[in-house]
């Protein structure tokens, strides 16, 4: 099991939840092909988007797969200018590379807001640390266990 993996396998675990990541059939980079390989909708995946602050601060958006971050209300929400994290920034603060970024199991914790949609559904599935392995969580628990703030900032 790669580091990514375990440790957001013990974030679940501390969290006392009893979700267990699961391999995909083949790379998962984009919120269609894990909806398909899950057999569920766009909308059901997590997308896991980090901003930088000019602060430096990242900031993490999980959002709908189906949906896109709107930059100006994003930036209201995190209260500086915000602008695409760096591929490297991103694997540095969060352990992650992109593509595999989950939600929680950070190296150091952001700022995080959760995009009301997802809301909608009984259950959503995010990656877990990895291009081809996701699990599945109600999006009560996720917003518990990542400290998520429910907010609009999708356009």
């Amino acid at each position: 099991m790669s580091k990514s993996l375990a440790r957001v396998v013990a974030a679940l675990r501390a969290a006392g939840l009893e979700s267990v990541p699961v391999e995909a059939g083949g790379e998962i980079r984009t919120a269609e092909a894990a909806a398909a390989d899950a057999g569920v909708t766009v909308d059901q995946i997590v997308k896991s988007i980090l901003f930088q602050g000019e602060s430096g601060r990242l900031f993490l958006f999980l959002t709908a797969g189906g949906n896109r971050v709107d930059p100006a209300t994003a930036t209201a929400l995190a209260g500086e200018a915000l602008s695409r994290a760096e591929v490297e920034v991103v694997r540095a603060v969060t352990g992650f590379a992109i593509g595999g970024v989950a939600p929680l199991g950070h190296l150091t914790p952001s700022p995080t807001f959760l995009d009301p949609r997802l809301m909608d559904f009984p259950e959503v599935w995010a990656a877990a640390g990895t291009p081809r392995h996701m699990f599945r969580i109600a999006p009560e628990d996720l917003a518990r266990v990542t400290g998520a703030t429910v907010a609009r900032f999708t356009g």
